[in-house]
């Protein structure tokens, strides 16, 4: 029945799609075999509507990071990150941090050039990161005085703290030229990287050209066309033969489609839950209630992770296109093994035995007059956390503890999970995800999006960030995980439980050659064409 459904609504939507597709000039009046043969350097790629960036190009207003992280196609970045997720150099051939990390001297390469001739300069790099302190709306750049352009290729960045992970920050902030910027730059942006964006019609599609004064590795894929569809009708343009790479989700992976193969890659895009680690009593600043009497007791929190079954929830959610998530930071270079568990269930009920959680009558723990029960949030109409929260439900049900799942909008779900748990989506390139959700708020008692603190746990974050060695800071983030005593895994603390990543799925036209990827962070869009000059037709 659910593929008789699915069907249903992706033809629905394939009128409208081909309709899309004629006027942005991508439809059938060429035949699917003409056109690939005569366009051996182009390619259409589909996205989800999210994906379109709604403030523009604009690196200062989220282009590059948030829900568009990648490295940025229009402008150059000063690093890079690699396969496997070390610093490599972009537009930079050079940087040094001074012993007390309060410097950071980068030299840049001088055969960068911006598309209406003029060369890229020390003097432009600085301005991009003085704009974006001041205005950055998606990046926090607090850590950050000035930049300084000591001469025309080389820049340094005087900070306010240390900040070893600053290459990481690099990676994703494109350059943008100081004479060519204003108001509109977002709309119509002039950049050194590989492509020119050459068209752009809102809420359908983009055009990107290869830029052919580029200092790097020659383009492969001259032409790259954007399409921004739903999901339904993402699958309704594979369908009629009209895209060369789409998005899709794991619901449709029993679909076939002629002339196609799915592809999957792995990724850090995880989902799990929070679990308030104080008692209820507390509100803050704001009112807003905080802490849950079931969930602070550390015990049911180790139950909870120890008895969740991850690979059931991969094969009944996912169908089978993901991993199992332990940490916010799994097969990252900072991620500390320690924090992988096999399920058990039998030990998950003795810790709950142990710690007082008798069942009742009705199956459902209790102790001192506290039921173990918690509101499981997910954010209404995302359907995979939706489904996640029920199999959570159904699961915890096993172990004695009643789940019931309930849909928010963000808005509310926000401050409801100060005392309730939430379903959540993470994963980035850089170690910073483990800070913001785990180290206490400057001037405030707990973490931002759950209350819980760990003064131990915050102060190897924050040597961490003060180490002069990025390497070495390695070290200090997975101690701050795990150090054998305390932490924020199983045998620690325990206050978020991490359950999947999600692989992330695309309808690829058998021909085409999608170059090596990373490992995807959230956010299902614009990682998948990081390379995209490299790809190729066979």
């Amino acid at each position: 029945m659910r593929k008789m459904k699915r069907n249903i609504k992706w033809k629905a939507a394939a009128a409208a799609v081909i309709f899309t597709l004629s006027i942005t000039g991508c439809g059938k009046t060429q035949t699917s075999e003409l056109q690939q043969e005569e366009n051996k350097d182009s390619v259409i790629v589909v996205m989800g509507p999210t994906s379109e960036p709604e403030a523009g190009f604009d690196p200062a207003y989220g282009w590059g990071a948030g829900e568009h992280v990648h490295e940025p196609l229009i402008q150059s970045t000063l690093t890079v990150t690699t396969a496997d997720l070390k610093i490599d150099y972009d537009l930079a051939t050079d940087m040094t941090v001074s012993d007390d990390g309060l410097i950071w001297t980068v030299d840049i390469r001088n055969d960068g050039k911006f598309t209406d001739g003029e060369p890229v300069t020390a003097e432009d790099v600085a301005f991009t990161y003085n704009t974006l302190r001041d205005v950055s709306s998606v990046n926090d750049f607090t850590m950050l005085k000035e930049a300084v352009a000591i001469d025309g290729d080389t820049v340094e960045f005087h900070m306010n703290r240390p900040y070893s992970i600053w290459p990481y920050t690099m990676a994703i902030v494109g350059i943008v030229p100081e004479h060519a910027y204003g108001p509109d730059y977002g709309q119509n942006p002039v950049g050194s990287g590989r492509y020119i964006l050459k068209q752009w019609d809102k809420g359908q599609q983009i055009i990107l050209e290869a830029n052919p004064d580029y200092y790097g590795e020659p383009v492969k894929m001259k032409k790259v066309t954007i399409l921004f569809m739903e999901e339904d009708a993402a699958f309704a343009a594979v369908m009629a033969g009209q895209a060369d790479l789409a998005y899709t989700a794991a619901s449709y992976s029993d679909q076939q489609a002629e002339g196609y193969e799915l592809l999957s890659f792995a990724t850090v895009d995880n989902r799990g839950f929070n679990l308030p680690a104080v008692p209820s009593g507390e509100t803050d600043e704001n009112g807003v209630p905080l802490g849950n009497d079931f969930t602070c007791d550390v015990q049911v929190r180790r139950a909870i992770n120890l008895g969740i079954d991850r690979e059931e929830m991969i094969e009944n959610v996912l169908y089978g296109y993901g991993t199992a998530a332990y940490s916010v930071c799994d097969k990252m270079p900072w991620y500390n093994e320690k924090a992988k568990i096999d399920c058990d269930k039998e030990a998950a009920r003795q810790l709950l035995d142990s710690a007082g959680w008798i069942e009742g009558a009705d199956g459902i723990r209790e102790k001192d007059g506290v039921r173990a029960e918690f509101s499981l949030l997910y954010p209404a109409g995302d359907s995979v956390r939706q489904a996640l929260a029920a199999d959570t439900a159904n699961q915890l049900k096993e172990l004695g503890i009643e789940v019931k799942t309930e849909g928010a909008d963000w808005e509310t779900a926000y401050d409801k999970a100060q005392s309730q748990p939430l379903m959540w989506g993470w994963g980035a390139h850089t170690p910073m995800e483990l800070y913001n959700i785990y180290h206490t708020m400057s001037g405030k008692k707990y973490a931002q999006y759950s209350p819980y603190s760990n003064p131990q746990t915050d102060q190897y974050m924050d040597q961490a960030l003060a180490c002069s060695d990025l390497e070495e800071s390695y070290e200090l983030w997975k101690k701050a995980q795990w150090d054998g005593e305390t932490g924020i895994v199983q045998d620690g603390d325990i206050p978020w439980i991490w359950l999947v990543n999600i692989d992330h799925l695309y309808w690829s036209k058998k021909g085409l050659h999608v170059a090596e990827q990373k490992l995807h962070p959230h956010g299902h869009g614009w990682s998948i064409v990081n390379n995209v000059d490299q790809w190729t037709w066979e």
